[in-house]
């Protein structure tokens, strides 16, 4: 049975076929054939957003909360599509699979200096996992369930698809579409049993082991299988930087993030360890500054990973395991039914567990609680007041690079953050996306007032849509990272450090939503507690010190003596 359909029809069915419940985009003349066929599609929810960039992070966050594709449509072709450019760079650093479709220009103007005319081929091919232009409308059911499936194949990524404006308008004779589980992969790669035998006998006799569980253990759920090994091995584990909900913050073997921006004691059990199990990470940039500063030189790494090409890159390893983090920790648990001596290795988690207490208790107890705001009073009235269920999302920047360690994640999948692309102006509009994905989740956005100032044209996305999220804006009118460094290294010569603006909370009752201010620290836990019981979209103005910087980058400047 076939369709005489438009190639903008045509992609609108490919969305449906997805089982797409969300496209995030912003409206354009390049491809009204697809707004116009998604008039119709009652099962796709059309969020307009004011930025093409925000709405690619409300994609990746709508991707990395629910595991499937996030869709972002860009309407207009070239500058509506270079505006693509920032969010899919930052999805490609966080694996997310974003799924990204953007109007070209007509195929008979190309190379004609039309107007809005660029090479938008050459320009995603470096920040996707693939880029393809339509060449033809009979070609576009066949080119989404290639950008979706590419999409979602681990390592997972984002992808670009650019439909030149005489392909979406053409009408072709299309044949039904296919169900998604036609052209995918089902299963995932297992440990060969050898390597299982031998990291079973490393662990087994190590006396000082940990885990660390990265990404590959929180994007697949797999922290029950990942707990169930370290019960068994009464290992402590670590978690990877912006990975620190992982496994639940209240389990017993948890450290927390480890690296040079995580906690000391997670750090130092890694600097310590006689053999790591690394589970599902790189030990990459955030995790160790690839420097031996970070990890113990002299430990034994296994280290398991999806992508055979992450596998030893930046370290030597004992074993190198290309496997689904999960599925390896499933097979070394029923590998290590009994372990004959554990002493040494129980003494050393019992000694780590006496330690993670203390310092839990010291970081309460050292929260500055006096006026004006400190960063440290802020975290622990925001690990008062948060609910347990409560989803956060981050942005670059000091202070939530502070808060990244100092929050409490007590469910999986409940931290986001730009991890190793480092950028501001992504918590908010991630936020909206994590909403859409799970709307019976509080989500509550931590920001910079200089993030936010980029970024806050889409209160009125949120108002409109009712994705009713709660943002702190952690306002220290500063960019406080540079300042810090100018302060720090470049003797206080300041330039371009200092931020002015608004008073957010006003400005969020100017677009329909609800606004907070909280002058002093006091004023911040029932600010909070109104703005989840709102019913609308928040946004909390917190006032924090702007003398409370800190240099999260020291090593950068080595060179200056500091």
């Amino acid at each position: 049975m076939t369709n005489l359909l438009s190639g903008g029809q045509a992609a609108i069915e490919a969305l449906k076929a997805e089982d797409t419940e969300y496209v995030f985009g912003l409206i354009g003349s390049a491809t009204m054939e697809m707004f116009d066929a998604l008039y119709d599609a009652d099962s796709i929810r059309f969020v307009g957003v004011h930025d093409e960039r925000t709405g690619t992070h409300m994609a990746d966050g709508y991707a990395r909360a629910s595991g499937n594709a996030g869709v972002v449509l860009a309407g207009q072709n070239g500058p509506g599509a270079t505006n693509l450019v920032t969010g899919l760079s930052q999805a490609m650093a966080a694996f997310s699979p974003v799924v990204s479709i953007a109007g070209a220009l007509s195929s008979g103007h190309v190379y004609r200096d039309a107007f809005q005319e660029v090479d938008q081929q050459s320009l995603f091919t470096p920040v996707t996992k693939k880029t393809w232009t339509a060449p033809s409308a009979d070609r576009v059911p066949e080119l989404f369930r290639e950008a979706f499936r590419t999409a979602l194949t681990p390592r997972r990524g984002p992808v670009q698809l650019n439909l030149p404006r005489d392909v979406l308008s053409a009408q072709v004779d299309f044949p039904a579409m296919q169900s998604p589980q036609a052209y995918r992969n089902q299963s995932v790669p297992a440990a060969h049993p050898d390597q299982i035998a031998k990291t079973a006998q490393l662990l087994a006799t190590a006396s000082q082991p940990v885990i660390i569980a990265g990404g590959g253990i929180k994007n697949t759920h797999g922290h029950d299988a990942a707990l169930a090994l370290a019960d068994m091995l009464n290992c402590p584990v670590v978690t990877s930087p912006g990975h620190g909900d992982a496994i639940p913050f209240g389990h017993p073997l948890n450290a927390g993030q480890m690296g040079p921006r995580g906690n000391p004691v997670a750090s130092r059990l890694v600097k310590e360890a006689d053999v790591i199990l690394a589970l599902g990470t790189r030990l990459g940039f955030n995790s160790t500054f690839y420097t031996y500063d970070n990890i113990n030189r002299d430990a034994k790494i296994i280290q398991v990973e999806l992508e055979p090409t992450a596998i030893g890159r930046f370290f030597p390893v004992e074993l190198g395991i290309w496997s689904d983090a999960p599925t390896a920790a499933t097979q070394l648990a029923a590998a290590l039914k009994s372990i004959a001596d554990r002493a040494g290795a129980d003494a050393w988690t019992s000694a780590f567990q006496q330690e993670r207490k203390a310092y839990l208790s010291q970081r309460d107890a050292d929260a500055v609680m006096t006026h004006p705001t400190q960063p440290s009073g802020l975290f622990k009235t925001l690990r008062d007041v948060l609910p347990q269920n409560a989803a956060i999302t981050m942005d670059a920047g000091t202070l939530c690079l502070q808060a990244t360690d100092a929050l409490n994640y007590w469910t999986p999948k409940s931290l986001f953050t730009p991890l190793d692309f480092g950028l501001v102006g992504f918590s908010f509009a991630c936020g909206l996306g994590v909403k859409c994905a799970q709307p019976d989740r509080p989500v509550i956005s931590l920001m910079g007032d200089g993030g936010f100032g980029m970024t806050m044209s889409e209160l009125s996305t949120a108002v409109d849509h009712g994705i009713n999220t709660v943002t702190v804006v952690m306002n220290n009118q500063c960019w406080g990272a540079e300042k810090a460094y100018q302060r720090d290294f470049f003797n206080g010569r300041y330039i371009g450090a200092d931020v002015s603006s608004p008073p957010f909370d006003k400005v969020a009752e100017l677009y329909g939503a609800c606004g907070y201010k909280a002058e002093t620290l006091a004023d911040v836990a029932p600010a909070i507690e109104a703005a989840l019981d709102c019913g609308k979209p928040a946004v909390v103005d917190v006032s924090v010190d702007p003398a409370a910087l800190y240099s999260f980058r020291r090593d950068s400047f080595k060179h200056r003596g500091g």
